[in-house]
């Protein structure tokens, strides 16, 4: 078998790696444009044949990185890892955001939550931290959830279209005995108020409040849940809605601010 040296393998990159390559200072030079940019704006900055510039652009327009405009020209509108409509972007979301939730949690001293919908709007707990204290409320975060029966779903919904909402309410069975029109109402309750109180949770003696979290175009993309004992939480509601809400802003603060950076 003959043997090659290392030194002799040939250094020329390979297609695929100039595309990525290609596809990264892109987007970097994207990042830096204070306005939208058209097609010869491309060309002229990298030198690139039109067709390749028209390709590239045209990849990062439909993964919905780049928005292109009514009159040709182009906008970056995400870079990868931040959060949107279309990109879940979760370990972003839990590292911008745990921070705060820790705050929250001991600032309050009671559990705490960051949920989200999945694709299929089942709620999903990207994280919990409880308090340091004896007796405290506590659930298991592997376990997705019907997103109605529990505040940080009530939200997440309230931040989804009509369409989606329609689209959520249609799938609740029937036979489930469900009141389709109070589980509306609570939605649009969230919706006027900006969070969420749920003093009957799923679980007996349990409640909580909740409250989203915004990208940077002002989606909804999470949201912060505090979860306690329902007398104790109740006996100092005003000031867990507050600190929730307050948290939550924080939170989506962090996400406008990282989309701002890039």
């Amino acid at each position: 078998m003959q043997h090659i040296e290392l030194s002799a393998m040939p250094k020329t990159p390979s297609t695929a790696a100039r595309g990525y390559k290609r596809i990264l200072l892109l987007i970097e030079w994207l990042a830096l444009q204070p306005h939208s940019v058209a097609l010869i704006d491309i060309v002229n900055q990298f030198t690139w044949p039109k067709s390749t510039a028209l390709l590239l652009i045209r990849a990062l327009v439909e993964d919905n990185y780049v928005s292109r405009e009514s009159d040709g020209r182009y906008t970056l509108i995400r870079l990868p890892g931040e959060p949107s409509l279309n990109n879940l972007a979760w370990g972003t979301i839990l590292r911008n955001c745990e921070g705060v939730l820790s705050g929250v949690v001991s600032e309050i001293n009671e559990t705490g939550f960051i949920a989200v919908l999945t694709p299929e709007l089942r709620l999903h707990y990207l994280n919990k931290i409880l308090p340091e204290r004896e007796i405290r409320y506590d659930r298991n975060i592997e376990v997705q959830r019907i997103p109605h029966y529990v505040a940080s779903g009530l939200m997440l919904l309230a931040g989804k279209s009509e369409s989606d909402l329609e689209r959520y309410l249609d799938l609740i069975p029937p036979e489930s005995g469900e009141d389709i029109l109070s589980i509306r109402k609570k939605i649009e309750a969230a919706r006027k108020d900006g969070y969420v109180v749920n003093l009957q949770g799923r679980v007996e003696g349990a409640a909580g409040v909740a409250a989203p979290i915004l990208d940077g175009k002002g989606h909804s993309v999470a949201a912060i849940n505090i979860s306690g004992p329902r007398d104790r939480l109740t006996q100092n509601l005003e000031q867990v809605i507050k600190a929730t809400v307050t948290a939550a802003a924080e939170a989506s603060k962090k996400l406008k601010l990282l989309t701002l950076h890039h």
